[in-house]
């Protein structure tokens, strides 16, 4: 074969809408990253790709949804968790995974997240977390660190940002886990197990916003950033959620801190759909 019939191919072409690129993310952006740990769990877990369902809110990650070969929504700010509630309990088959900001989880969509934690709804939420509110200017978000400097507090933020492994734990979560992108390999083990369970899973991805966060708070461009959540990382799987709060003057703590079993929306609504009617779930998803 010569040179010029050699054509190059990436392992996730077929994962990717290679017309829609290139993507909008800023070099060094960490987002891509998840992005490539969450295809890769993929396609290693042998998961049918006809039913996989992503759901993206508004921000920098929720454009993800627009750049995967599979179905996927991309929705209105803070509403990725109840249009994903929909299509699960509409289609109980599909495999269902919410990929999002801090800012559009946890803020406007806060509530949602919480409510759909406690009812043990059938999801897998990746949050990417970059400190900040990146595509609209770098303001202050609810996991901002405190005393970080972002563009609405140039002198430092006095806000106390959540704890989001021990917030999803306590609205219910049975599966609770953080990386750092540092860690890809950790990650795409940690999505292949979220794969499994049954009910809500939640795994925290600390991603840096190199344009922004990273260039306030002086922590460099990429390769240091990168070097920075490597060396400041500490593996404990396991650890009460309580404790693993993030300080920008302490270690952040990563890994899987809840596995746990509990009765799980979805089945339990076609359990009582299918004594009260007779009907069986095929019945009820068809319609017939």
């Amino acid at each position: 074969m010569s040179f010029e019939d050699y054509e190059e191919t990436h392992p996730l072409d077929n994962l990717i809408l290679s017309e829609r690129m290139p993507h909008i993310w800023c070099p060094g952006c960490g987002i891509g990253i998840v992005l490539n740990c969450y295809l890769r769990a993929l396609m290693e877990s042998g998961i049918d790709l006809n039913n996989v369902v992503v759901v993206s809110g508004i921000g920098c990650t929720g454009r993800i949804a627009n750049y995967v070969a599979l179905d996927s929504f991309h929705t209105t700010h803070g509403r990725a968790i109840p249009v994903a509630m929909g299509v699960k309990i509409a289609k109980p088959h599909l495999k269902v995974v919410v990929i999002s900001g801090d800012g559009d989880l946890f803020a406007i969509g806060g509530n949602h997240f919480i409510h759909a934690a406690r009812r043990n709804v059938d999801l897998l939420v990746i949050c990417v977390n970059n400190f900040n509110y990146g595509m609209t200017g770098g303001q202050l978000g609810p996991t901002t660190p405190f005393q970080s400097i972002t563009t609405t507090t140039p002198y430092g933020n006095i806000e106390h940002p959540f704890n989001l492994p021990y917030l999803a734990t306590a609205a219910g979560a049975v599966f609770v886990a953080r990386w750092t992108i540092a860690q890809p390999f950790a990650l795409i083990k940690t999505i292949k197990k979220a794969f499994q369970k049954s009910g809500f899973s939640f795994i925290e991805v600390i991603a840096p916003c190199i344009t922004l966060y990273a260039r306030y708070n002086k922590l460099g461009g990429p390769s240091e950033v990168l070097k920075y959540l490597l060396q400041n990382s500490v593996i404990q799987n396991g650890m009460d959620p309580a404790q693993v709060d993030i300080d920008k003057n302490k270690k952040i703590i990563v890994g899987e801190f809840i596995d746990r079993d509990r009765p799980e929306f979805v089945k339990e609504l076609y359990r009582i759909i299918k004594e009260q009617s007779g009907l069986e779930l095929k019945s009820i998803v068809s319609g017939g």
